[in-house]
This record gives C-alpha cells, sequence and structure tokens, in this order.
C-alpha cells in the first residue's frame, strides 16, 4: 500500500527567544511530518522544545522575543513562518486547530461556551449565526456535552474541568481542521477523565480521517493513542520510531531512561 504524503512538514526548524542580552535557543533543527490520519506524538520532559515546536506550527509563539532563525513548516506547499498574517489567520482554526492543556487559559470567560465554538464558523466560513449555533450545537453533542443546549449559554466556570476541554475540542474541530495539534490536553484532568478525553481524540481522529500531533510527557498516553514518536531532549530530536518499536527497542539512551522513568504498579 502507497504511504500517503506528509500533511504537514517541519524541516529543520530552530526557534529562539532573546531575552535583553541572552538568547535561548529552545528548539535546534528539528525536522518531523504527520500524514492524513496519523497520530504522531511528540514527547519529552518540561523544557524538552516539543511545545515551542507545536506553537511554531500556526506562530503562536509570542514575536518578539520569539524569533525562527532557519528552518520552514510546509502545509499544501506553503511555508507557515513565511505566508503573510492574514493567511495564516485563515488556515487557524480551519485547516489547522490547537487544543491546549488549560481551557480556563484559552477560554473567554466573559463569554458564553457555545458562542465561543460558533465563532470559528462565523470567522472562517462566513456562516450566519442561526446556522453557526446549530453546527456548534452538533460538535457539542459529538464531543459529548450533555444538554448542549443548556451547556451553550454557560460560561467557562459554570462547568468541569472535563467539559471545559470538551469545549476546547469542538471549537477546534467544528471547522473540520485536517490537522489538529494537542498539547498536553488532558494533564490538568483527573486520571478517569483523562481517559474519557483520549478516547475522544482517538474516535475523532478516526471518524473524520485527521491528523493529529499530540505534544506530551505522558509515555501511558502515548502507547494508547499514538502511531509514531518523536522523542525531544533539549531542543533536537533524539528519535523517531514506530510506537511498538519504540517501547520494544528503545534506541537512543534517554528514551530508556525515560522509560525506565516511568511509574509501574507490577511487583517489583
Amino acid at each position: 500500500m502507497t504511504t500517503p504524503a506528509p500533511l504537514l512538514e517541519i524541516d529543520d526548524l530552530r526557534v529562539d527567544f532573546r531575552l535583553d542580552d541572552t538568547t535561548v535557543h529552545a528548539v535546534r533543527g528539528v525536522s518531523l511530518e504527520v500524514r492524513p490520519g496519523e497520530t504522531l506524538a511528540v514527547v519529552g520532559e518540561s523544557g524538552s522544545g516539543k511545545t515551542a515546536t507545536a506553537l511554531s506550527v500556526l506562530r503562536l509563539n509570542p514575536e518578539p522575543p520569539c524569533a525562527y532563525p532557519a528552518g520552514a513548516i510546509r502545509f499544501d506547499g506553503r511555508d507557515l513562518l513565511t505566508v503573510p498574517d492574514r493567511e495564516l489567520g485563515r488556515i487557524r482554526g480551519a485547516d489547522i486547530s490547537m487544543v491546549f492543556q488549560d481551557p480556563m487559559t484559552s477560554l473567554d470567560p466573559l463569554q458564553r461556551v457555545g458562542a465561543q465554538v460558533a465563532e470559528v464558523l462565523r470567522h472562517h466560513h462566513g456562516l450566519p449565526r442561526s446556522a453557526a449555533r446549530h453546527s456548534a450545537l452538533e460538535a457539542m453533542d459529538e464531543v459529548g456535552i450533555p444538554d448542549p443546549e443548556r451547556r451553550y449559554r454557560q460560561y467557562p466556570h459554570e462547568l468541569s474541568g472535563g467539559l471545559r476541554q470538551r469545549v476546547m475540542i469542538a471549537a477546534a474541530l467544528v471547522g473540520r481542521p485536517r490537522v489538529l495539534i494537542a498539547d498536553e490536553p488532558t494533564t490538568a484532568l483527573d486520571v478517569t477523565v483523562q481517559r474519557q478525553i483520549l478516547d475522544l481524540l482517538v474516535g475523532l481522529r478516526q471518524r473524520h480521517d485527521m491528523a493529529v500531533v499530540l505534544i506530551t510527557h505522558d509515555l501511558a498516553v502515548v502507547a494508547e493513542t499514538a502511531d509514531r514518536v518523536v522523542v525531544m531532549n533539549a531542543g533536537e530530536i533524539v528519535e523517531t520510531a514506530d510506537v511498538h518499536d519504540l517501547f520494544a527497542r528503545p534506541a537512543h539512551d534517554y528514551t530508556r531512561r525515560l522509560l525506565a522513568a516511568t511509574p509501574r504498579l507490577e511487583p517489583a
């Protein structure tokens, strides 16, 4: 079977943060690709550069202090690091969406959650208010939000952490993006809700043939959801492997140490 062409490609990306007289080289020559329908996990400890890499795809790192001294991020033949801001604005939320770790800092506390989901359709697809509301309710129902009519009218602080994350996923998916970037989407949730959110992401990826880039430090999440894995350390990729090969035969010492540091429930 022919392997599909990459949908998103990052080529020799370098990301610097210039602070006063200091330059932090957060990402140093990262190259990766993700294909349609695939889940690519990017793993590493805090400070490894995985989130800086993910935010670079949509140029969400603040500029300044962020700068991109080298590299390219290609989507549909366009380099997202060089496209005009207006074109990038059309891609954000429509072709490529992102779900962040903490929905309380991503959702507008003064706006009803349903209106925030509908706004994606009004902004990117020009739908009238009534049609956008109808599609937003469908999206909220699809991600498992109970009684979406009532939840639509609520504010973020009125929802639990799990429901807020589902609202974020609904907003990210309502425009039917081709790539979803999920940055630590379950870290702030309890274990039971984590399981529900991960199952939801897997199901949505399969239904919509969507590519998912999953940013995480949790190797248990990687084992259950990813097809391929990129391991980052100190701003660089140290290993790329099929998920089964990574756990069965890790090639790099850093990967082996990450696996060894994962808590296990089996007795010694």
